[in-house]
This record gives structure tokens, sequence and C-alpha cells, in this order.
């Protein structure tokens, strides 16, 4: 599981930073992306990562300002063009069915793909299966905007194969009893305890993505024990009115919510083009004095996300 950082500006694209975009890397869990808001550039970005988009098979939208929503046509139609088939799931806040299905109208687009909708009308879960599971809360931002949960389901312990064929236990339905942690008796009438054989659960991992937001309540429940959680920083700490009147947070309220929350990890982005090397460096070290685990990450960066035993 990684998270890669498409685009980490705010409001507009800059030289070094385009806007925002991030891709939920899960290759080897279901062998999909999952994208978190589509800012234009999208797919310019993509082309330089090793990211298919036909492997896209959900994104995310936290909420319907152009900077999130502005590269999803040309992304869409792209994946089409490129050979994606599979059906493609966009979740997000009511009216983002209308601007897709318009900007497809208008310029006579035509998928080779089904596309679903999927708006949030409501906080709670909006998506699950065996692997995953993703709610959303919704945030401060003067518009309609959610932050998303993602949270794994437990790994359970892998089957110890090398250790049975030490024992010269031949593989077969036996093996599907040992892994259950069941007691099997062998043909030789040799006993073992299946649970011996059988590595330790890996606790899934929870992954907590805001959308722009005031710092707010729903921000700390969202991201209670995540692994990692993606905030923005649009403002230093001197900017704090700022930052509330255009409902956004400051470096400082990111660290806040981190440290409220007991993440493992704080990933600052939604970073404003004013801001030279040096004040990026600032801005991370303001989340540092509350929140030492935090980093603020560039375009095209990858975060891995190990499981907590390792």
């Amino acid at each position: 599981m990684e998270l890669q950082f498409l685009g980490t500006g705010a409001g507009v694209p800059a030289k070094h930073r385009n806007v925002s975009s991030i891709a939920l890397k899960l290759l080897d869990e279901r062998n999909a992306v999952w994208l978190f808001d589509c800012g234009e550039g999208t797919q310019l970005q993509i082309l330089k990562s090793n990211i298919r988009p036909r492997k896209i098979e959900k994104i995310f939208i936290t909420h319907l300002h152009g900077d999130h929503i502005f590269g999803l046509p040309g992304l869409l139609s792209s994946r089409s063009f490129q050979g994606g088939n599979e059906k493609l799931e966009i979740y997000g806040p009511v009216g983002i069915a209308d601007y897709v299905r318009t900007a497809l109208k208008v310029s006579q687009t035509r998928l080779a793909y089904e596309l679903k909708f999927i708006e949030i009308t409501k906080a709670g879960t909006v998506f699950s299966d065996k692997q995953f599971t993703v709610s959303c809360l919704p945030l401060d931002h003067g518009i309609e905007s959610f932050g998303y949960r993602i949270v794994e389901a437990d790994h359970e312990g892998e089957l110890q194969v090398e250790k049975l064929a030490a024992l010269n236990i031949p593989s077969g339905p036996i093996y599907g009893k040992i892994k259950r942690g069941e007691t099997v008796e062998l043909p030789d009438g040799q006993v073992i305890n299946g649970k011996e054989f059988v590595g330790e659960k890996k606790i899934g991992r929870i992954v907590t993505i805001l959308g722009d937001t005031r710092k707010t309540k729903n921000s700390v429940s969202l991201a209670e024990n995540a692994d990692v959680l993606v905030h923005e920083s649009t403002f230093n700490k001197k900017e704090e009115k700022m930052a509330k009147a255009y409902y956004h947070s400051t470096s400082h309220q990111a660290a806040q919510v981190a440290l409220e929350a007991n993440v493992k990890k704080l990933i600052l982005t939604h970073i404003s083009a004013r801001y030279l090397t040096g004040d990026i460096i600032q801005l991370e070290n303001e989340a540092k004095e509350i929140f030492p685990k935090t980093k603020i990450v560039k375009d095209m960066e990858i975060v891995e996300i190990p499981f907590r035993s390792e």
C-alpha cells in the first residue's frame, strides 16, 4: 500500500506543484488504484508515474472546487482511449455527476466503460467489502467538503509452508485445517497444533485523507489512530485569521489534529504557490513543534504505508 501525491498545490497550478490529486496504490492488495481528487493536469502527472489509468477503480472527490475536479473529464476520456474497459466508480458531493455528465455530453465523449456515481448525502460508510471500508464525515470549508477514512481489514497469519515441508507434511486439504489453527493427526499418528504453523495476524492499516477544511472535530474523528493522516496546510501559524476567513487550516492546526487523533504520521499537502523553499521548510517545522512525525510532500512523492508490526 502506497500513497503517491500527483498534485500538492493549492488553488492554481504552479511550476513545481500541480493542484490536488492523491493516488492510493493498492496494487498488492487488489491490483487497483484509488484516486482522491482530480485537479487540472492530473492525467499529465499520471504519465510521469507508473500508474495505469485502466487500474483506477474508484475516484473519491472531497469537494467541488475546481482545483479538485477540473482534471476529471480529461482523465476519464483518456482512460477509455488507453484500453480501460472496467467499471469506474466516482464518489463525491451532490453535483459531481452533473458536472462530469455535462462535460462528457458537451464534448461528445463516449466512454468504453461503465461510469457509476455515488453521491454522498450523509455521513457514514460509502464503500465496504471484505478488504476495505471507506467512511466519510463533513468538514468545514464553506462549500460541502468531506474527509475520507479508509480502513483495511486485518490480514490473517500466513501458513508457514516451509516448516510443514521440513516435517514432510504433504500439501493438500490438510493445509486448510492447519491454517485454520486446528489440531491435526497425520496418517503416521503424529499430532500437530495448527496454530504453531501460522504466522502472526497483521492489523489492517488506516489512512485518512481530508478535503479542504478549517480545524474541526470531524477531522479528529476521521483520523483517530490512523497510520497516515493527509491534511491540508494552506497557511502558516501566523495566518490563522486568514485561514479561518478562507475556510482553511494552518500547519499548526493540522498538527493539532494529528496529535489529538493519535496518528502515526502526518502528511501535509495543499501548499500555496506563494510559499518558496524556505517558507515550506518553516511550515513543516511549525507543524513539528506540535507533532514531530510530520512531512510536507512534493509532487510525485511516494509514501509507503507499512503494516504496524513492521
